[in-house]
């Protein structure tokens, strides 16, 4: 079966990012430039592109970090094409990133290099696109957009000085958590928990995980499905259920509660009625 190209972008409204995912056969960018970073991950096929007039070739997992005004072009190695997702944060989300690692007003990363070759950040970029794409919570995005553009910014930015040491933060964790609880049906986000506590949202998945165990995305969900198993054992249709606890879907619930408990919530119900 002939592969088709196909292309599609996609505008995240909470967190102001467009992510764009693309099969290219014989479709190529001419030499071009964007006002914003591309973040870009070769999924299969071999890619190519131009910057400063150096050819570059991408393989399956390989990525192109490109700065703001970086010249370059895109096409297809071979006859066989590739397909490949993007990221394009803006100089505002770096910008904050900046901040949030150091607490002070930096200037914009600047990536050193714009091939790299790296399975964890990859790994990485990945999981991140698909939440983009398919949202389970909007704190959970956050986070993990958080987290990729830091590790960009501490491993990939020539300009990049010393993040701050966490210290120990019982007291906040404990009062983040129980913002999460109180607050775990009505789509919170990071930005909200970390300003209930006072801290920024870098700082407090750190101290957070450190606490915890886990990110306070994990901690939500795990919030969220204690009360669903508390409500099915109560009788409520499973359809109640996943939208009182604010769940997207259905399939959305269904999904995640297996994850965590390893069952369906019909499979539950039936074990426990």
């Amino acid at each position: 079966m002939e592969t088709k190209e196909w292309s599609k972008l996609w505008y995240n409204p909470q967190l102001k990012i467009q992510t764009y995912q693309a099969v290219c056969i014989k479709h190529g960018f001419p030499l071009h430039m964007h006002d914003y970073y591309v973040v870009c991950l070769v999924e299969w096929g071999l890619q190519s592109f131009s910057h400063r007039r150096v050819k570059h070739l991408t393989p399956p997992g390989g990525l192109i970090l490109l700065n703001p005004g970086d010249d370059h072009t895109g096409e297809p190695a071979d006859e066989n094409g590739f397909e490949y997702r993007a990221l394009y944060p803006t100089l505002t989300h770096m910008r904050d990133v900046m901040f949030e690692l150091t607490e002070k007003e930096q200037e914009p990363p600047h990536f050193s290099n714009i091939r790299v070759d790296n399975p964890e950040l990859t790994r990485a970029i990945r999981t991140l696109h698909l939440s983009l794409l398919n949202p389970i919570s909007t704190l959970e995005s956050e986070s993990l957009l958080l987290t990729v553009l830091a590790k960009l910014v501490v491993e990939q930015n020539s300009k990049y000085t010393t993040v701050q040491i966490p210290k120990k933060e019982r007291y906040a964790v404990q009062k983040a958590c129980g913002y999460i609880c109180e607050h775990a049906t009505e789509g919170i986000t990071l930005t909200e928990v970390a300003k209930e506590v006072g801290f920024s949202r870098y700082y407090l998945m750190r101290v957070f995980r450190e606490e915890m165990g886990m990110p306070p995305y994990a901690y939500l969900e795990s919030v969220r499905i204690s009360m669903a198993k508390k409500l099915l054992e109560a009788g409520l249709p499973l359809t109640q259920v996943a939208s009182e606890l604010g769940f997207s879907d259905q399939s959305h619930f269904t999904n995640c509660f297996k994850r965590f408990i390893g069952v369906t919530p019909g499979q539950y119900v039936l074990e426990v009625t």
